[in-house]
């Protein structure tokens, strides 16, 4: 997986720093991102000695002991905690991915969390994703038909069917475009690998009767080819899924016609 190059901790303010006081001598120090929008400590980065003996294996585990049991000012989305909604989707040793799944034993050392990166961070780990959902529904991502379906299913071939694996399972946790230099460098135009993984998932729906308009939206240099396959989406998605697998794909469709 890609590693991010995030700010050093010695080059954000250190914050406040708390002792353990359950005794153990299992601690890990946890160093955790803080942007509060009503507070003049800003960034800054505090820390956290945490008893590992009694808690659960998953980052995210890790989070919500420290604002159980430590500090409960910390903010960050989270919700399923089995991998499925994508909303605990944070920066972890410096590499994107859902504190949900990934286990703290695999980080060696200090556990350092930050938010995604270059997203405005509205509070501590959770950044802002309007831009992205707005570029969501930019490419509509619904069936478009205008066949008349009498209490019957919209039925497919197998193979057709099989087209859709790899596309529909993605969670627009946002890992992967904000693991992308361009879309970091270009946000507000370039749609990005998730929205655009989004996008072929409706263009190559045989049920979808769109795909010339679908395709003619996405036509844009700004939009599309921004993409220079870096490859750094893919590695970076906790659902194993190939964006720029799917980003060829439209390329391809469009340079054949």
């Amino acid at each position: 997986m890609v590693q991010i190059n995030l700010p050093k901790n010695s080059e954000i303010k250190k914050g406040h720093y708390y002792k353990d006081k359950t005794g153990s001598k299992n601690i890990r120090k946890v160093n955790i991102y803080r942007w509060d929008p009503v507070t003049e400590e800003n960034p800054r980065i505090d820390t956290y000695e945490v008893d590992m003996d009694n808690c659960p294996s998953k980052v995210l585990d890790l989070l919500n002991k420290i604002k159980n049991e430590i500090d409960p000012s910390i903010a960050y989305r989270r919700s399923c905690a089995h991998g499925v909604c994508g909303s605990c989707a944070m920066n972890m040793d410096g590499k994107n991915g859902l504190a949900c799944t990934k286990p703290h034993s695999e980080i060696k050392g200090d556990i350092n969390i930050y938010p995604l990166p270059h997203l405005k961070v509205l509070k501590d780990l959770i950044g802002d994703l309007s831009t992205l959902y707005k570029q969501y529904e930019s490419v509509e991502p619904w069936l478009k038909t205008t066949k008349k379906i009498d209490n019957t299913e919209h039925l497919q071939t197998k193979d057709d069917r099989s087209k859709l694996d790899g596309l529909y399972e993605c969670i627009m946790c946002a890992c992967c475009s904000t693991s992308c230099p361009s879309y970091w460098w270009n946000g507000e135009k370039y749609l990005g690998p998730a929205v655009l993984l989004q996008a072929y998932r409706w263009i190559i729906d045989s049920r979808d009767e769109d795909r010339k308009e679908r395709l003619k939206k996405v036509a844009d240099e700004l939009k599309l080819y921004r993409c220079h396959t870096i490859m750094n989406c893919t590695n970076a998605c906790p659902k194993g899924l190939n964006p720029a697998k799917a980003i060829a794909s439209i390329k391809k469709m469009l340079a054949t016609g």
